[in-house]
């Protein structure tokens, strides 16, 4: 599986990871050959990806890590997620429309997304194992692009947007599909489980439009593909994703958005399909990569 990452590496244009090794956090430049430990060089100044992000210094840190040579193999590090204490992690609902179609309630798109928040938590990092608890098998999968606020901002307009991305990543946006539905109006509940889902591998620099406008989108679960869609599908585009939510939030450097899963996920299935135990979930999209986990019971 590991060489299906690196075959996928030379249309990616850099990977910055955050990762432990050594019993230390670190952050590095994930290459073909190994894992450039920038922490050794950028620590003091960037203690975390978030600094770096924070601090514009992304390519700053790229640039330097292209000179050295790697310090781990990526078989001996555990990747952590890309941004550990955002500001503000916020998730978009129903963005495809095959996804909107499942609710079969003959409406059309809703005007405005739905959305809401999860915790830094709830997630872990690749090659991660997502954890099952003991109140509800209904564990389940949802792949989705993710995109990481650079420069913040209020009332961000659609043509500046992307001067406010510094990068993208991948995001397994796990569900617990029984307490999303314990109340009325809210999903809370049944998305905010430790480790129930997973983001990274890690952050792509985002320098071109291109990056995201139209790309594929593929979850997979033992090899066989559950969604598959395009991000030019979107009903509501990274450019108006920013532009809404940074209209009632001031949007700050580090801030993670989870942008919508296509249909196909495994409560769609008759019966459902629950992630169980020794199932291998694979999130891949074009230019950024594969973000791989693994299902334990807690």
């Amino acid at each position: 599986m590991a060489e299906t990452q690196k075959d996928q590496s030379m249309n990616i244009p850099a990977r910055v990871a955050a990762f432990r090794a050594g019993g230390l956090n670190r952050y590095g430049l994930v290459t073909d050959a190994g894992i450039v430990d920038l922490t050794v060089e950028f620590g003091a100044r960037f203690p975390t990806l978030q600094h770096v992000i924070e601090a514009g210094a992304l390519e700053e840190i790229i640039a330097a890590g292209e000179a050295r040579a790697p310090a781990f193999r990526e078989e001996d590090v555990e990747f952590l997620i890309p941004i550990a204490r955002p500001e503000k992690l916020i998730c978009i609902g129903v963005n495809f429309p095959d996804r909107n179609a499942e609710y079969k309630d003959g409406q059309a798109a809703p005007g405005k997304p739905s959305m809401f928040i999860r915790f830094p938590r709830s997630f872990t990092g690749h090659n991660g194992a997502l954890v099952r608890p003991p109140e509800s098998e209904q564990l389940d999968y949802e792949g989705e692009l993710t995109i990481v606020i650079g420069k913040g901002g209020r009332r961000i307009a659609r043509e500046d947007a992307y001067d406010h991305i510094a990068a993208i990543t991948l995001c397994n946006e796990g569900t617990i599909r029984d307490w999303v539905r314990h109340a009325k109006f809210n999903v809370t509940q049944g998305k905010n489980w430790d480790s129930t889902g997973a983001i990274g591998p890690w952050l792509v620099p985002f320098r071109e439009a291109a990056q995201l406008d139209d790309i594929k989108l593929e979850t997979r679960v033992n090899g066989e593909i559950r969604q598959q869609d395009r991000t030019g599908r979107m009903m509501y585009d990274f450019r108006y994703i920013l532009n809404y939510v940074s209209t009632f939030c001031t949007l700050a450097p580090g801030d993670v958005i989870v942008c919508g899963t296509p249909t196909g996920a495994g409560a769609r299935f008759d019966p459902p399909v629950w992630l169980k135990p020794g199932d291998v979930i694979e999130v891949e999209a074009d230019g950024v990569g594969i973000l791989r986990n693994t299902v334990v019971d807690e």
